[in-house]
């Protein structure tokens, strides 16, 4: 693998890892293990992906963590080094694609339990409403395009071993029409959000 163009640990890592003896066994795993894009083995982990954690942060440098789910294959490559996913209703909030807008930066968990693997990937983001691109993930309100500037394994050793996992009723997908979530039918977001079916107060 070919590890990044630039230094991967900045001060505060190489710091810590004078102080407790591991800058060797770093500098080995960065030069071995981190890559700039993807290979055969993260392509396999990302599109078998059902979920991942997305961590942005705004121009101030205030981080933010974010869940994203959808079925398998929602988080699509692209090239060896882009990656796309949709951006979903959700509660209007829009945290992470705001920072994006105003920090490009991000980074991406994956976890697949079963296995177990860790797989990171840090890179750099925009957010788009290309039309041809939203026909690809239904009721996608815009995507985001991601330029993978690392890409690595972490220990699993610590995962916790999981249930049986079922995949949101929420999530869209081609023929089924996601119900609306019970705080959308709250009497407070009346006239504030997008329903797809009417209020239970509101039926004939």
């Amino acid at each position: 693998m070919s590890a990044p163009g630039h230094d991967f640990y900045g001060q505060g890592p190489r710091r810590v890892q004078e102080l407790l003896g591991t800058r060797r066994l770093a500098d080995h795993i960065a030069q071995r293990y981190v890559a700039d894009r993807l290979d055969d083995t993260a392509a396999g982990i990302i599109e078998a992906a059902d979920c991942f954690y997305l961590a942005t942060a705004n121009a101030a440098g205030a981080p933010d963590c974010s869940y994203k789910g959808g079925l398998p294959g929602f988080l699509k490559i692209l090239a060896p080094d882009q990656l796309m996913f949709p951006s979903y209703d959700g509660n209007g909030m829009f945290r992470s694609l705001g920072n994006i807008l105003e920090n490009p930066r991000v980074g991406i968990l994956i976890i697949d339990y079963e296995k177990p693997i860790k797989l990171r990937i840090n890179g750099e983001a925009q957010v788009s409403q290309n039309p041809e691109q939203l026909q690809i993930f239904p009721e996608a309100d815009a995507v985001v395009l991601i330029r993978t500037t690392e890409v690595f394994e972490n220990c699993p050793r610590y995962l916790h071993e999981m249930g049986q996992r079922r995949h949101s009723d929420y999530v869209p997908r081609p023929g089924h029409v996601p119900p609306d979530p019970e705080w959308k039918l709250k009497s407070e977001y009346e006239g504030l959000v997008r329903l797809r079916n009417q209020r239970p107060d509101q039926v004939p």
